[in-house]
């Protein structure tokens, strides 16, 4: 099965992104054999900047997408977006990389379910 997870909001000030990654690496912990990717739009590609520093207790998107890519699964972004908001592939944790809408709209096709936060 292929499992295509669309985060749309910032990594912090809301929850969505970190609901979605956590749904993410869940669904990779309780069935390895599924293909996960996380596709990060507009303010979510702020999620996969690497050195992130939280406060102690706080949750960490880039643990958590970390979490995600380790376990095997995709961690892709929009490259646009990324420009819009001057996040360089260089600003990238590992396992992250840039992406185009036309990979998007492959892996929505390709996807047996599609989530979008």
């Amino acid at each position: 099965m292929k499992v295509l997870i669309i985060l749309n909001d910032p990594p912090y000030g809301t929850e969505r992104s970190y609901n979605g990654s956590r749904l993410a690496h869940a669904v990779k912990k309780s069935s390895p054999d599924t293909e996960v990717t996380v596709f990060l739009m507009a303010d979510a590609v702020l999620c996969a900047k690497a050195g992130q520093k939280t406060p102690e207790g706080f949750y960490n998107m880039e643990r958590m997408l970390r979490r995600v890519a380790s376990g095997g699964g995709h961690i892709l972004l929009c490259g646009t977006c990324m420009d819009a908001r001057g996040l360089a592939e260089g600003d990238l944790m590992e396992g992250a990389s840039r992406s185009t809408m036309d990979a998007l709209s492959a892996a929505t096709l390709e996807a047996d379910k599609v989530l979008v936060f």
